[in-house]
């Protein structure tokens, strides 16, 4: 039997991509996952920038993770001039990044991923049995929204943070609020945990693969780090990123790829509770040994799951950040030491591992390069589909093969605006 399985737009994903199956005498030949989206070319407009004028830019590659771009815009940049930021803008930027990551979170657990398992077309589809769930979920994201305005000054594109500290601190009672509101969420966040544990998770993409994740510092939990993780037990600099895996590309999609030594490998929430959950504390902490085994390590549909623990660590971790933010007098932004340097910024964005490194010099950026968790996660994403696919024919379950395909692709929660952000032409 010859049989192509053609889904031209992913559904419930950032972004526009598709997938292709091409199956021949009931042997899977050909699996693409194509990436339909036009390229940024962020790396070549920053080109010859100031870095004030860069976190202008980086952030619009996509409106979902611009908080995280411009963090790890803003610190590599930091890096290049030789500034070292004070603890409360560390903090500050800590807070705003974990609401930039709830706010993910919850959009991807309640809105896009639930209706899959339960077996709805939409979340809205869903009301009539689950409205409760569904309007908490949402009353989670405008708190996390909110995070993001008061720290970042705006939802979307918050223009605050810059280099070498903050245009507006926050006042006490802001922030003295939102911590108050943490409590009131975290119940939300803890149901979105249970609900996930209790459903039933398909086998038919199962297989080992190689993790990679930031090592935060004092061998904590946590979204920022200098240096490269991965499940093998390897550990690079961040600053040689290029010898702990390589992009490639390949001539039905827009976006580069990543692979490490030579195979693909997954980044994400389910490498980060895989690499360093057993640091989690608190309530994530109990929901992580409650919960883990050795099925998070091989299927990829866990990412789910390990998203709705972290929005549990988000929540516990938000007052306790406040309560020494608080306490800290505002500071002066601190100036470059220098205009010439390299340097490379490094944060877990909400769907795994981003970079962006800068070379300046005289201070204008000479040279750009930013490799995102979706790219890196694209080969791996094939690869579960295909032998997703591979299985499904052998069940003979091709029939109801696409929402099967697509579980996996949204499970990994893709930005695909993100990962299509450079094309080079070249003229002959």
């Amino acid at each position: 039997m010859d049989k192509k399985i053609k889904i031209d737009a992913l559904a419930r994903v950032e972004g526009h991509g598709g997938i292709t199956v091409e199956i021949k005498d009931n042997k899977v030949e050909n699996v693409r996952v194509e990436i339909y989206e036009g390229p940024r070319l962020i790396e070549t407009l920053v080109i010859g920038k100031t870095p004030e004028e860069d976190l202008n830019i980086v952030p619009r590659i996509c409106a979902i993770c611009t908080i995280s771009h411009r963090y790890a815009a803003i610190r590599g940049l930091e890096k290049a001039l030789g500034i070292d930021p004070p603890e409360k803008v560390k903090l500050l930027r800590e807070l705003m990044h974990l609401g930039e990551m709830l706010e993910s979170h919850s959009l991807h657990v309640f809105v896009l991923a639930l209706p899959d398992f339960l077996g709805y077309s939409s979340v809205i589809a869903m009301i009539d049995k689950y409205k409760d769930d569904v309007v908490k979920a949402l009353q989670l994201k405008k708190y996390a929204n909110k995070i993001m305005r008061v720290v970042s000054g705006r939802m979307i594109h918050g223009e605050n943070p810059i280099v070498g500290g903050f245009g507006r601190f926050p006042t006490k009672e802001e922030l003295l609020e939102i911590k108050e509101e943490a409590k009131k969420m975290l119940p939300i966040a803890e149901r979105g945990v249970e609900i996930m544990a209790s459903l039933d998770y398909p086998d038919y993409a199962e297989a080992n693969t190689v993790f990679m994740c930031l090592n935060p510092p004092n061998g904590e939990f946590g979204f920022v780090g200098d240096s490269l993780l991965f499940s093998t037990g390897e550990e690079y600099d961040v600053e040689k990123y290029k010898e702990a895996f390589s992009e490639r590309v390949v001539s039905y999609s827009f976006a580069k790829r990543s692979r490490y030594k030579g195979q693909p490998f997954s980044v994400g929430a389910l490498a980060r509770i895989n690499n360093i959950g057993d640091r989690l504390k608190g309530k994530a902490g109990a929901y992580y040994r409650k919960y883990h085994d050795d099925k998070w390590l091989v299927n990829p549909i866990y990412n789910n799951l390990a998203q709705a623990i972290e929005m549990v660590y988000c929540l516990e971790e938000i007052p306790k950040l406040i309560d020494k933010i608080v306490k800290m007098p505002d500071c002066e932004i601190v100036k470059p030491e220098r205009l010439t340097g390299t340097g490379t910024g490094s944060v877990e964005a909400p769907r795994g591992t981003l970079l962006h490194h800068y070379e300046i010099k005289d201070y204008k950026i000479t040279k750009s390069d930013i490799i995102t968790p979706t790219a890196m996660n694209l080969d791996d994403i094939e690869r579960y589909i295909r032998i997703a696919a591979e299985k499904l024919v052998e069940r003979k379950e091709i029939e109801s093969m696409n929402l099967q395909l697509e579980m996996i692709a949204r499970a990994y929660d893709p930005c695909i605006s993100c990962s299509a952000h450079l094309v080079k032409v070249i003229r002959k």
